[in-house]
């Protein structure tokens, strides 16, 4: 079933809504987290409602989702920046499945980014094409989408209104892929429409590209150009693609593909898409509104019955793995000959793309043992063998009882996951016991949250080491001196990290050793709560000290700044240092309270916790991620507490600065 609009969609789209340059762009909205919705005034033929969910679809809807109440910053954004506005420009970029939209008010333009290619996004840029706002911040391997950046395009590739014979041959020429592969990736024509073009061409898709000759260049243009012109001149048909009745994909061009299948017609593409992804929003809702309703049952039988699913699928894989480990020993001969055959052709020193070849030779002769080679994954050496019993996986570098192993080795590990898991029912039996007779009570019971009194500590960067000791440390420059100034006494340890604007940090040692094991955690607070986790590194160094070595006295003709000290002879360094936190929720003799720290740390002392690392979500966005994290995996009783004690605001302060992902 086709989930996002292809490059040749895009192309359509926006070619059917040319008609609202010039329209007033009232209001947006935001939905979900991927979706944008717009509201346009045109003033001949009307309101409408233009839907961007990154990485999708982008089309005129006629059925939006409800408004929410709260907009988000995004949608606040656009409405600060473009609400009143007329649009000026409405285009797809260099064939991709990227469109702009312009938008000019009071004379300063701004432009609004739709990308729908994987990890795709929404971003509002400025009259200089930086970047205002995105609706994602994402740095990725070959361009950063942050706010502030100059905004650059991915890479492009060819349109089919650009080919000729001349670049055709280049890309063919260039290829150590088949011709159907080539084009997808080289070109903006995507796989679905590369076969169609093979077909049309009577060219085999899986001829290699750089063997084609001229002629064959030709024909493959020729039927590229046919395939293509419809858009082109506007005499293309949309339509729903139907199988079984039910939707499958949505197209503005006829296809030898889908010629036995059943069709609707619709008099625009826009509406066809409107019609293809309305339903499966509808689904959506309904599936959320399901899922809303299964909430409200007791968690201990919602997790009974995922465990015994769980069972189930255990049960039935350890079966399957051994049976497999069962039919290599079975047609052990059938198999030590193909392993034979495919390591020794590899020997001899064929390309696996050689050895696919003879195989596709050797089948049309009835060869019994290339008969049973299904595929072949050249990065790992393995292939895909159908036995008469089964269809198993073999690694040409392991011997036939080796292979066997490798499914023996599998099952035993699913049976330890099935120990483990009815282990886990029986404690979810016990609770479902325990709960019953109070839950009629609870319901009724109205959660009153003791006021917990704040420590001393609690103003600074704080935690408690897994063995005991109180970690302290700045949250700015004044803390810094104060922790040093005020705090550190004679027998504790001076911590910090080789990285610019790091908190100081302290471990109260009252005049214990200690331990290797806090050590440690203290390192990865110090690393991890710097600015090494703002620069997106997964490691760093830091080093500690005795207080007598920390001094606020410079050198002739040196100045210390606020915050900041001279740390005078040898340091012990942590190199290399893992970049991650933990937040939790304690619950002690005083009550409900949140903790954050090293992952060590906050593992052992709360009852609930989440570890995260430097990631793509900002620190308010993570927050509410954790918060209803801590919700959803809490008891019922517990949830009530946490969602009073533990809200967004009230985590963020123990999270480190910067963007984050929860990794666990």
């Amino acid at each position: 079933m086709k989930e996002e609009m292809t490059s040749v969609d895009v192309y359509t789209v926006v070619k059917e809504m040319q008609f609202l340059i010039d329209a007033k762009l009232e209001k947006a909205y935001q939905h979900t987290a991927d979706e944008i919705r717009l509201k346009v005034q045109e003033f001949k033929t009307g309101k409408y409602d233009l839907i961007a969910e990154a990485g999708k679809r982008f089309h005129i809807t006629e059925h939006p989702r409800e408004s929410p109440k709260l907009p988000p910053a995004f949608p606040m954004m656009l409405r600060k920046y473009m609400m009143g506005g007329r649009i000026t420009r409405l285009e797809q970029h260099a064939f991709d499945r990227i469109l702009e939209i312009d938008v000019t008010r009071g004379g300063v333009k701004n432009t609004l980014v739709v990308e729908l290619f994987n990890r795709g996004n929404v971003i509002l840029l400025d009259d200089q094409r930086r970047i205002m706002m995105p609706l994602k911040s994402l740095k990725m391997r070959d361009r950063d989408v942050v706010r502030g950046e100059q905004y650059e395009f991915p890479p492009a590739q060819l349109s089919p209104f650009e080919l000729t014979v001349e670049r055709l041959s280049q890309l063919f020429s260039d290829s150590d892929k088949d011709v159907v592969r080539t084009i997808a990736t080289q070109t903006n024509i995507g796989g679905m429409y590369a076969e169609e073009a093979c077909l049309k061409a009577g060219i085999d898709k899986n001829k290699e590209a750089r063997t084609l000759v001229e002629s064959e260049i030709r024909l493959l243009l020729s039927a590229i150009q046919a395939l293509f012109r419809p858009l082109a001149d506007g005499t293309y048909r949309a339509y729903i693609v139907q199988e079984n009745g039910k939707d499958i994909d949505v197209l503005p061009l006829e296809l030898k593909k889908y010629e036995n299948h059943q069709k609707v017609y619709f008099e625009s593409f826009n509406k066809a898409l409107d019609a293809y992804y309305s339903k499966q929003v509808a689904t959506e809702v309904k599936a959320a509104i399901v899922e809303k309703k299964e909430e409200k049952l007791n968690v201990f039988e919602r997790r009974l019955r995922q465990q015994e699913d769980a069972i189930k699928k255990f049960e039935k894989d350890e079966k399957e793995n051994v049976r497999k480990g069962e039919v290599i020993y079975a047609e052990y001969p059938k198999v030590e000959e193909v392993l034979k055959v495919i390591k020794g052709a590899r020997e001899k020193g064929y390309s696996w793309d050689d050895i696919r070849k003879i195989l596709k030779d050797a089948k049309k002769t009835g060869n019994a043992a290339a008969s049973m080679i299904q595929a072949i994954d050249s990065a790992t050496g393995t292939l895909t063998v159908n036995i008469p019993e089964a269809t198993v996986n073999l690694n040409i570098n392991l011997t036939v009882p080796q292979n066997a192993q490798v499914y023996y080795e599998k099952a035993k590990k699913v049976q330890s996951k099935k120990e483990g898991a009815l282990k886990a029912i029986e404690q979810t039996k016990k609770l479902i016991a325990k709960a019953q007779p109070q839950e009629k009570a609870a319901n009724h019971k109205k959660v009153t949250v003791q006021r917990r009194k704040p420590r001393w500590y609690e103003r600074f960067r704080w935690f408690y080491t897994s063995d005991g000791f109180l970690v302290i440390a700045g949250r700015d420059a004044d803390t810094n001196e104060e922790v040093v100034k005020k705090y550190m006494e004679n027998k504790d340890i001076f911590f910090h990290a080789q990285a610019h604007g790091a908190p100081i940090t302290v471990v109260k040692t009252e005049g214990k050793q200690v331990t290797e094991q806090a050590l440690n955690e203290v390192a990865q607070f110090a690393v991890s709560y710097s600015s090494v986790w703002k620069a997106k590194q997964y490691s760093g160094d830091c080093y500690w000290v005795k207080p007598e070595q920390v001094s606020k006295t410079p050198e002739s003709g040196e100045y210390v700044a606020k915050g900041a000290f001279i740390i005078r002879g040898e340091r012990n360094y942590f190199n290399d240092v893992q970049v991650r936190a933990a937040v939790g929720i304690r619950v002690d003799e005083t009550g409900y309270y949140i903790i954050g720290g090293p992952v060590d740390s906050v593992k052992s002392r709360a009852k609930y916790h989440v570890t995260i690392e430097p990631g793509e979500y900002n620190q308010d966005d993570m927050a509410k991620k954790i918060y209803r994290y801590f919700v959803d995996k809490a008891s019922e009783e517990d949830a009530k507490v946490i969602r009073q004690i533990a809200s967004p605001d009230k985590i963020s302060p123990f999270m480190p600065a910067g963007e984050s992902r929860i990794i666990q």
